[in-house]
């Protein structure tokens, strides 16, 4: 099982153990982080997961694209290292990936 490292929106680390095929956004959320919304419920429709992946991993999960791309154009924290946790599956490849919740729109 790989392990997220996830900082929440005060700054502290925490670890969390990562269910494979699941997304970023459901294992946030299974690791007890409720300051991450995900009020559409991962369909790619409000912004709410908004995470920032650190550097070291952008090459990792990839660049946000269509939708997702769009709905990050409208946060006014929008960063390069922005992505919709919901679009970000997790697989065995992720064990040490570090995101820190974005800032609520």
């Amino acid at each position: 099982m790989p392990k997220i490292i996830i900082v929440d929106r005060a700054g502290r680390d925490g670890a969390a153990e990562a269910q494979e095929g699941l997304s970023l956004m459901e294992n946030i959320r299974n690791a007890g982080y409720d300051e991450l919304l995900a009020l559409c419920g991962g369909s790619c429709s409000c912004a709410t997961c908004h995470v920032f992946v650190n550097d070291d991993w952008i090459n990792q999960v990839g660049p946000p694209e269509g939708d997702e791309l769009e709905l990050l154009d409208c946060s006014d924290h929008r960063r390069h290292e922005s992505r919709l946790s919901c679009q970000i599956e997790i697989g065995p490849s992720h064990d040490g990936l570090r995101v820190t919740i974005a800032p609520e729109d």
